[in-house]
């Protein structure tokens, strides 16, 4: 029995094609990968320091604090970006009328659960981003997962830290 060959050119093709393709798709992350991102431990028990030092932090980088119960370990702030292109929005509006939409603003939210664990305080910080559009409504919410953005923002807390213990 021969084989015939016809096969090999489409074996081949595809071959090439898998070999182009990417293989590193980002897999989403398990909610103990999002959680440990969002978590940091501080070296003091004093949560009430903690919580102080977030606010000073958050307010600095332009958040309203709508939120704080020391008690509970409490802390929900918001910020507000206009993100509007207005080159963008004119020309969406000539060509789509007065039912255009374009991204108008941001808002980013935050909130922390504070806590007393042993020696240290714990703190889960969680960012999420909502876009709205020219009509007010949302046109994307997502939960902010960059490792670094999280670092930053507790390196910083860190700091207000140190700046409140030395009374500085």
């Amino acid at each position: 029995m021969k084989m015939k060959h016809t096969s090999f050119p489409a074996l081949l093709t595809a071959v090439v094609l898998t070999g182009c393709c990417p293989h590193g798709f980002d897999q989403p992350l398990t909610q103990l990968e999002v959680r440990e991102i969002q978590t940091k431990d501080f070296d003091t028990d004093n949560t009430k320091l903690v919580m102080k030092s977030m606010m000073n932090v958050l307010q600095d980088e332009g958040y309203i604090i709508k939120n704080a119960v020391v008690d509970l370990g409490l802390l929900s702030a918001e910020k507000t970006i206009n993100v509007e292109n207005l080159g963008l929005a004119i020309l969406l509006a000539l060509s789509g009328g007065e039912n255009a939409r374009w991204d108008k603003q941001q808002t980013l939210e935050a909130s922390a659960n504070v806590s007393e664990f042993g020696s240290k305080t714990r703190v889960r910080m969680n960012f999420q981003k909502k876009t709205l559009d020219n009509f007010g409504r949302p046109s994307n919410v997502s939960t902010i997962r960059d490792p670094l953005f999280y670092q930053t923002f507790f390196e910083k807390v860190s700091k207000g830290i140190f700046i409140q213990e030395q009374q500085i």
